[in-house]
């Protein structure tokens, strides 16, 4: 079982990164992508949870320890997959997510994509107090304050929308917040799909 992995990101999509070590490179799926950047010198840690099946040995990747334990804390929860799981640790409010569960939120947990009431209602009785430390980390992924402005279509647009639908929002949902994602001024995709994230978790 591996606990994370050291080594250079050679490769970003809206589906996955490719972390090369030592001339191997490994598929990772993670929650938010373009929180990573493809370069040939930075040395980057990701820790990783490995998920074997009968066709297949998929690997998902974190940001920090406390993000793969969440996420495999969701997993836990029938009716909680993998991709379901990253869709929820996609918005970078897990202190909003743990104190959801905490006080039986159904409302605020129902926002995520293939998070129906009944889901909520488990994610709340299966989890809630069960958190351990996670309950009072005060460092669980941060956001990021970005200004408003106005800016038009742009290539990191384009891969931030294309993301939200990886992580399995409708495109229903994706086109009725691209006209307010066009006007936001951002220069990174990962800050697209911070906001776009916010915008999906309001409506």
């Amino acid at each position: 079982m591996y606990e994370y992995l050291k080594g250079l990101v050679t490769a970003v999509n809206p589906y996955y990164v490719v972390l090369e070590v030592q001339g191997m490179g490994y598929q990772l799926q993670v929650a938010n992508p373009y929180r990573y950047t493809e370069s040939m010198s930075e040395v980057v840690q990701i820790y990783v949870h490995q998920a074997v099946r009968d066709t297949d040995i998929t690997l998902f990747g974190f940001y920090d320890l406390d993000e793969k334990q969440l996420f495999q804390k969701l997993i836990s929860v029938s009716g909680i997959g993998p991709k379901s799981a990253l869709a929820i640790l996609a918005n970078s409010d897990h202190s909003g997510l743990i104190q959801a569960i905490m006080n039986d939120d159904i409302g605020y947990l129902t926002k995520f994509p293939g998070v129906g009431k009944k889901t909520a209602q488990q994610i709340a009785l299966d989890l809630k107090g069960k958190l351990g430390e996670l309950e009072q980390s005060a460092t669980l992924v941060g956001q990021t304050a970005i200004d408003l402005g106005s800016q038009g279509d742009s290539p990191e647009l384009s891969d931030a929308l294309a993301a939200l639908s990886a992580l399995g929002y409708s495109a229903r949902e994706v086109k009725a917040i691209t006209p307010k994602l066009t006007d936001f001024a951002a220069q990174t995709t990962d800050q697209y799909l911070r906001e776009g994230l916010r915008l999906l978790m309001k409506k």
